[in-house]
């Protein structure tokens, strides 16, 4: 309800592809102008949040999907999209559009999963596929201590693969869990995320670390269970589910 009644008060807005990034086979990012993004009646973005996109045919049919915002404040906007096959945007997202075309956005939206510099650290970040792109975000908008535990298919399909690589050591520290294939020579976790990994990876309760998980249900709920059972309080476990549909 409380979704509903914020998308009611936003009004939509004409974005413009002004850049493609193509990050694995399946997933892209999108960089938009929308000028005067956010608007003032929007209030400022944080990061965590997500946008609206809504696509219209030539015959007037309209779809519509939910990203998250993948680019920090006062950054140009950016939305990461990972390909469905049988959805209705994201094929046409990852694979027809091109800089120079527009569709339409509204928000930004949310206001639970959300990290700002006040809000200190540590951070415990944990994603499980395209459940990166808000933790992104959150990693480009401050610069406190961050350990981020990333599961993935394959290691061709690490999103952002590369700025991870630059970004790691010093303040962050990104540990890799491959699911299904890893690379001759892999030396790191090959299974699903559980509680000793956790253990082994995440900050000690002792320094109150705030935690955030984005990805599919099942391994939110996986992760975030094992957290807490670890003895991080629930209030510090924030969590951001998405379906399959695209």
């Amino acid at each position: 309800m409380a979704g509903t009644a914020v998308r009611g008060r936003l009004s939509w807005q004409t974005a413009t592809v002004s850049s493609v990034r193509d990050e694995t086979p399946r997933a892209r990012t999108l960089v938009l102008d929308v000028p005067g993004w956010p608007r003032p009646s929007s209030g400022k973005q944080r990061a965590g949040q997500h946008l609206d996109v809504r696509l219209t045919a030539e015959d007037g049919y309209q779809a519509e999907r939910s990203y998250s915002i993948a680019s920090a404040p006062g950054e140009p906007l950016a939305i990461t999209v990972e390909r469905l096959d049988d959805g209705e945007v994201s094929p046409y997202l990852t694979q027809e559009l091109r800089p120079g075309d527009a569709f339409e956005v509204r928000g930004p939206i949310g206001g639970y999963f959300v990290w700002e510099p006040e809000s200190g650290g540590p951070l415990m970040l944990l994603a499980g596929g395209s459940g990166i792109a808000p933790l992104r975000a959150i990693l480009r908008s401050g610069s406190v201590p961050v350990r981020l535990l990333y599961s993935a298919r394959s290691w061709e399909d690490v999103i952002y693969r590369a700025e991870l690589g630059a970004l790691s050591g010093g303040a962050l520290r990104v540990t890799y869990t491959l699911t299904r294939s890893q690379p001759p020579g892999w030396t790191g976790y090959a299974r699903r995320v559980d509680e000793q990994m956790l253990a082994e990876v995440a900050w000690p309760v002792a320094q109150e670390p705030l935690a955030y998980v984005c990805g599919p249900t099942s391994f939110v709920e996986a992760a975030s269970a094992g957290l807490v059972r670890l003895g991080y309080p629930p209030l510090r476990v924030k969590t951001e589910r998405f379906g399959a549909t695209g």
